[in-house]
């Protein structure tokens, strides 16, 4: 061969190389690595070039295989959910939708696949005959609080942008952990136990109970067949295979033929679904002379809007000069003067959630820009009505020019959810917050073939609505129940830049409802304020507040901790606060991740 056809055959050979994707092939863990239900302390995990932080190990296993093959952190991301949908069916799954933050090196992108209302919902959708709002389980359990779920939309959208590996590939683990069996964690086993809404479901009931009744023990190995089939079908065809065809006409009539609650979901509602990329809402934020960039979800989700004014407001206080001190085991803790002027700058926050924030679609920002929520001046002032002792239940502000013709909302319950944070080889960030909103969602699951046990739940997110759709004074409420609409979320994925480099620094989040801005913002100042890693601020006790009450997580605080917070005003209620925090932190050599010790997820990188 001629030197000239030489170096054609190998410009050929490295073009075809270059074409091909890298190629993925998973390998189970031998056994589940899990850890018990409570509280367990974990040590954290430095990597040098990729991290992968989830809920559960074999989810985070799966996420890690993908990086090491050269996957993106989109591409884990897909790996990480598909899996957490088999082993924590609790929390999020393909039957319900997330918000997902990620960073391509240059811009961070905010792709939202928040369910919708069906086209037929209306403002009275959870009021009874007399026009009162429904109890909240009677509201939820069923097919009345089932939205079009949208995760796999979303994923499906941002690996189009995103994905370096072939989207089938990623379906790999989870297919496999489903037809081979996973071993039930204990707290898998703990929520099936203390259930009491699930069994009534026939399929349900047939899956995750033995034949007496009782949750399959922990250990056991569940198979779930159904749940793979559903899951080739998207591999396959992609979204449409979950949103169209046998599997939509198997969601609709599970929703419509509840016996005592049925909802009004149809196939036109699931096939006219469309995820939306927003554009992340931003803000820069100063700790220890050092400036940072602060990038969350925008509307529908209230996190970033409420982590960033509590945090502002804070920084216009004396917070940065109260030290931390020392509790009985020598362990760190927030001072009750600092607690103090968090959880009143809370409060502020969350009464401006309940007036202003709602589906942007539906609900238009105050001023115009939610950037008015956030200014220096605004947040500033807000800071100022912080007394010394506690205003328990606080009022909005006016944070645009004009007044807003909304209603303030009534607090309701809010549950649920699942996280993941991703850092790659390359440098992207993910930081993805999925859900099916409550415990198991609406307690209903789909087996599509109707052939052995098993499926996928669907999400109660539309309880995530206020149910009443006007307040006391008969102002229409921002986050009232509208066709096509996304409910409010508390949902906040999170990513830290380094204000001056742009570099990013941090990626977090957690689930737990409303108290998700809580634990978020907690690690986040606790990181950037105090120096600390991770894990170290991730495993700090919880606290927050939404409105009266000052909430403290049950036994972690000293006694002169509630004694003072009570002398200046508060109402304390200690109590469980089971964040599920997932954080990966940059630091000299590569990464340092955590995982909260109240669950049972890991970090896993290289």
């Amino acid at each position: 061969m001629s030197p000239r056809l030489n170096v054609l055959a190998l410009a050929l050979l490295l073009g075809a190389c270059a074409a091909t994707p890298p190629s993925f092939t998973y390998i189970p863990l031998p056994q589940q690595p899990e850890l018990a239900s409570g509280y367990q302390d974990k040590p954290g995990w430095a990597t040098r070039h990729y991290a992968v932080a989830a809920a559960n190990p074999l989810a985070t296993d799966a996420g890690r295989q993908v990086l090491a093959a050269g996957g993106s952190a989109l591409d884990a991301a897909i790996a990480v959910q598909m899996v957490l949908g088999l082993v924590e069916p609790q929390s999020s799954g393909i039957g319900g939708g997330a918000f997902l933050l990620y960073y391509d090196g240059k811009v961070v992108s905010a792709y939202d696949g928040r369910e919708t209302a069906p086209a037929a919902a209306d403002e009275r959708l959870f009021l009874t005959a007399e026009g009162k709002p429904m109890e909240f389980d009677a509201a939820v359990v069923g097919g009345r609080s089932v939205g079009v779920p949208g995760a796999v939309a979303m994923l499906e959208m941002a690996h189009r942008e995103q994905g370096k590996l072939p989207w089938a590939a990623l379906f790999q683990p989870a297919i496999r952990l489903a037809e081979q069996g996973f071993a039930v964690s204990p707290r898998l086993f703990t929520l099936l136990q203390s259930e009491r809404y699930l069994k009534q479901d026939p399929v349900a009931a047939a899956y995750f109970y033995q034949p007496d009744g009782q949750p399959w023990p922990v250990g056991h190995v569940l198979q779930n067949q159904p749940y793979a089939e559903v899951l080739r079908a998207i591999a396959a065809q992609g979204s449409k295979a979950l949103l169209q065809g046998p599997v939509a006409e198997a969601i609709v009539a599970k929703v419509r033929g509840h016996a005592a609650n049925p909802g009004r979901l149809t196939l036109a509602d699931l096939a006219a679904y469309r995820p939306k990329k927003r554009t992340a809402l931003c803000s820069d934020y100063r700790a220890r002379e050092h400036d940072y960039r602060l990038c969350g979800f925008p509307p529908p989700s209230s996190g970033m809007l409420a982590i960033g004014q509590i945090l502002g407001m804070l920084n216009a206080t004396p917070a940065a000069g109260l030290p931390l001190q020392s509790g009985a085991d020598g362990r760190p803790l927030p001072s009750p003067q600092w607690l103090h002027l968090y959880t009143e700058a809370a409060r502020l926050a969350f009464a401006d959630r309940a007036k202003y924030v709602g589906d942007p679609d539906f609900v238009a920002a105050p001023g115009g820009s939610w950037q008015s929520m956030l200014a220096p001046g605004y947040l500033a002032a807000r800071a100022g009505l912080i007394g010394e002792t506690s205003m328990k239940t606080a009022q909005p502000g006016q944070p645009g020019v004009l007044q807003t013709a909304l209603g303030l909302a009534a607090p309701q319950p809010e549950y649920g959810t699942s996280h993941i944070s991703i850092i790659d080889a390359d440098g992207h960030a993910l930081s993805m917050t999925t859900t099916v909103e409550a415990q198991f969602g609406a307690r209903q699951m789909v087996n599509p073939s109707g052939r052995g046990a098993g499926g996928f739940l669907l999400n109660n997110q539309l309880t995530d609505f206020n149910f009443a759709p006007n307040d006391a004074a008969g102002l229409p409420t921002a986050n009232r129940v509208q066709p096509g609409k996304r409910p409010r979320s508390s949902m906040s994925p999170t990513l830290v830049f380094d204000k001056a480099s742009g570099q990013v620094l941090i990626s977090a989040g957690s689930p737990g409802g409303a108290l998700i801005i809580h634990y978020t913002a907690k690690t986040l100042y606790a990181m950037l304020n105090w120096g600390m890693d991770a894990q170290q601020a991730i495993s700090l006790p919880n606290f927050g507040a939404s409105g009266a009450p000052t909430q403290l997580e049950q036994r972690r605080f000293p006694a002169d901790t509630v004694a003072w917070l009570q002398a200046h005003g508060h109402e304390v209620r200690e109590t469980e606060m089971t964040s599920g925090l997932q954080a990966i932190g940059r630091r000299d050599g590569g990464f340092f991740g955590g995982a909260d010790p109240r669950r049972e997820g890991v970090v896993m990188g290289d």
